[in-house]
């Protein structure tokens, strides 16, 4: 059950960080698209991701073997993705748009990596 959770919850992480991602990269070039509730998607996507690795670090807890190292690795990097944004948004606020923008659609694609690298456990 914990397996299904995390596979359906990693496919809503792709597909709300690639909204987003054109969203907020439509948003640097039409103006009527910066509405406030792009932050709350982009937030709402970004909280998903920590439920989506809170998940996988339960499930890794729950099997026996060695964590898949590549696919954990690029698990996590998608949180350090997300740190990444939050910690220049305010010095290239003038390229808010594109910087969420590109991020997310990076964060999206590390998330599609990490989907498509073997999640099963090596059994030493």
């Amino acid at each position: 059950m914990l397996a299904d959770a995390h596979t359906t919850l990693a496919w809503v992480v792709v597909l709300a960080n690639g909204l987003v991602g054109c969203w907020a990269l439509a948003a640097h070039v039409v103006e009527p698209l910066r509405h406030r509730s792009l932050w709350v998607v982009v937030a709402i996507a970004q909280g998903l991701l920590f439920v989506e690795v809170a998940l996988g670090a339960a499930r890794l807890s729950q099997l026996e073997g060695d964590a898949p190292e590549f696919h954990t690795f690029y698990g996590f990097l998608t949180l350090v993705g997300v740190a990444i944004l939050y910690g220049y948004r305010s010095q290239l606020d003038q390229w808010r748009y594109v910087l969420y923008g590109g991020g997310s659609l990076f964060i999206m694609g590390l998330a599609i990596r990490a989907m498509t690298l073997d999640a099963t456990p090596v059994i030493s």
